[in-house]
C-alpha cells in the first residue's frame, strides 16, 4: 500500500478508499501522505469525473484547505479508482513488441534469417504507422480489481500473462473527435495491468471466428487498476512515460510510451468514430514488449507482480489460485 503520492505526480491525485475491510468506499483527494474524504462533496469519483471541468479548480482549493476529514494514506485500503462506463483496449500498439512477434513468426514459419525477419517486420510497422489504424476491443469493468488486491487465476488455462498499460480517463463527451483536439478530452491517467490467459485466446473449435477475448482477458481480478487518477495537467508528457513491470523481482517490461505505434490523439480520434465517448470511460493504450509469452514465463500462485508508470504510482499484486 502506498505511503504517499509519488513526489513527481503533481500537487494532488484522486482515488477511492475504505477505512477497513468491508467499510464504505469513499472518493478521496490525495496530497502527499494524506487523503481528504470527498464524500461530503461528491458521491463517487465517477460522479466527479462526469463534471470534470468544473471540479478541477475546486479540487485545487480542497487540497490546500484544512477543513474536511483527512486520513493518513497508510491507514486506508486503496480500491479500484473508479467504475468506468466502458473500457476500450488498444492491442498491438507498441512497435518493438509487435516487431518481435512478427519477426518470430517469419523465422519459425517462413524460414527467414533473424536479420531478414526483423527488417521485414520493421518495414511492416513503418507502413502501419503511416497508413494503418489502431486495433481496439472492449473489456469488462467486472475484471477490475484494486492495485494491491490478489490476482486470482481462473480454473481454465495455464498461460496467465501480464500486460502493463498506461490508461486514460475521458473527461468530456465526444464523437468524431479530431486528433488535434483529442487531448482536451483526457481528464486523468492511471495504471492498468491487462492480465491475459494466452492459451485461451484462440478457439480451436471455432477457427473461422478466431480469438476469444472474453474468456482470455475478462476473468475476475484480471485488470488491476490504480492506485490513483492523476489529472492530465500533472502527469507530464504521456508520450514519454516509463512503464516498468517486475515479476518476482525480475524486470520484465521496461519501456517508454514513446514506442507507441498510435499515440493517444490517434487512438481517441479512431475510437470516437465508432462510439461516443463519455466522461468516466477508460482507454488502455497498449502494452510494451516483455510479457510472459516473450520470456516463456507465466503467472503461478505465490508470484508477486509489481508495476509502475512514471508519476502515476505503483501496483503490487500477489497471485493465487482460484478457491
Amino acid at each position: 500500500m502506498p505511503a504517499s503520492l509519488p513526489s513527481h505526480a503533481g500537487p494532488f491525485a484522486l482515488g477511492t478508499f475504505a477505512r477497513d475491510e468491508g467499510a464504505r468506499a469513499f472518493p478521496g483527494l490525495v496530497t502527499g501522505t494524506r487523503v481528504r474524504d470527498l464524500s461530503d462533496l461528491v458521491p463517487s469519483l465517477r460522479a466527479l469525473v462526469e463534471d470534470w471541468d468544473s471540479w478541477l479548480p475546486r479540487l485545487d482549493e480542497a487540497a490546500r484547505a484544512a477543513d474536511g476529514a483527512w486520513y493518513p494514506i497508510g491507514d486506508l485500503r486503496v480500491l479500484t479508482p473508479l467504475e468506468p462506463g466502458q473500457i476500450l483496449q488498444s492491442g498491438a500498439n507498441y512497435r518493438k513488441h509487435v516487431v518481435d512477434l512478427v519477426a518470430a513468426e517469419k523465422e519459425s514459419v517462413h524460414g527467414a534469417t533473424p536479420e531478414e525477419a526483423r527488417a521485414d517486420a520493421e518495414k511492416m510497422m513503418d507502413e502501419r504507422i503511416r497508413n494503418g489504424v489502431p486495433y481496439v476491443f472492449l473489456g469488462s469493468p467486472r475484471a477490475m480489481c484494486g492495485p494491491y488486491d490478489d490476482i486470482v487465476l481462473p480454473a481454465h488455462g495455464e498461460q496467465h500473462d501480464w500486460e502493463l498499460e498506461l490508461a486514460l480517463v475521458i473527461g468530456r463527451p465526444g464523437r468524431n473527435i479530431p486528433a488535434e483536439e483529442a487531448m482536451e478530452y483526457v481528464a486523468a491517467y492511471t495504471i492498468c495491468n491487462d492480465v491475459t490467459t494466452r492459451d485461451r485466446l484462440y478457439r480451436p473449435d471455432l477457427k473461422a471466428i478466431g480469438t476469444d477475448w472474453f474468456t482470455a482477458k475478462n476473468a475476475d481480478t484480471f485488470l488491476p487498476t490504480g492506485p490513483f487518477l492523476v489529472p492530465a495537467a500533472f502527469a507530464g508528457d504521456p508520450g514519454d512515460l516509463r512503464i516498468t513491470l517486475r515479476h518476482n523481482g525480475v524486470v520484465r517490461q521496461d519501456e517508454s510510451t514513446k514506442d507507441m505505434i498510435f499515440d493517444i490523439p490517434r487512438l481517441l480520434a479512431y475510437v470516437s468514430t465508432t462510439t461516443t465517448l463519455h466522461p468516466g470511460d477508460l482507454l488502455l493504450t497498449g502494452s510494451p514488449a516483455g510479457n510472459g509469452a516473450h520470456w516463456g514465463v507465466f503467472l503461478k500462485p505465490g508470484d508477486v507482480v509489481e508495476a509502475e508508470i512514471t508519476g502515476l504510482g505503483h501496483q503490487r499484486n500477489t497471485v493465487r489460485s482460484h478457491a
